[in-house]
């Protein structure tokens, strides 16, 4: 006769989380919505493809608010009330996430546009010689 042993940091066990980050990924090709406590540990997620939608519908506006809702309606449950925004990405279904966030109920601290801009790039290849 063994020991349950309970597991301390399990989403189970009914840990509030009161503040959160909320990342947007938005591609031409699909949407990902990740939501994470302060400390940056993810506690739910969920993009495009997994909500149902393949092929050019995973891009659309709506996919991603979909997409953002499924992800928000466990971290509501666990009681999130504020969250951060950070928006990567120039995918159609930034708006769409956005909104859809906003429309859960949480109180959005900032929103941030994170999508990563490159200073002068990379050095292009040598002209051809003819």
């Amino acid at each position: 006769m063994t020991k349950t042993i309970p597991r301390i940091g399990s989403r189970r066990n009914g840990r509030r989380i009161p503040k959160g980050v909320i990342h947007v990924q938005a591609s031409f090709n699909n949407t990902i919505v990740t939501v994470t406590d302060i400390r940056g540990r993810v506690v739910s997620w969920s993009s495009a493809g997994t909500c149902g939608f393949r092929g050019t519908r995973r891009g659309t506006p709506f996919a991603a608010q979909t997409a953002a809702a499924n992800a928000i309606r466990t971290v509501v449950d666990q009681g999130m009330q504020r969250a951060e925004v950070m928006i990567k990405g120039p995918g159609l279904g930034r708006d769409a996430a956005l909104r859809a966030i906003r429309r859960s109920g949480i109180l959005l601290s900032f929103v941030r546009d994170v999508t990563p801009m490159p200073h002068n790039g990379c050095r292009p290849p040598k002209k051809r010689r003819v």
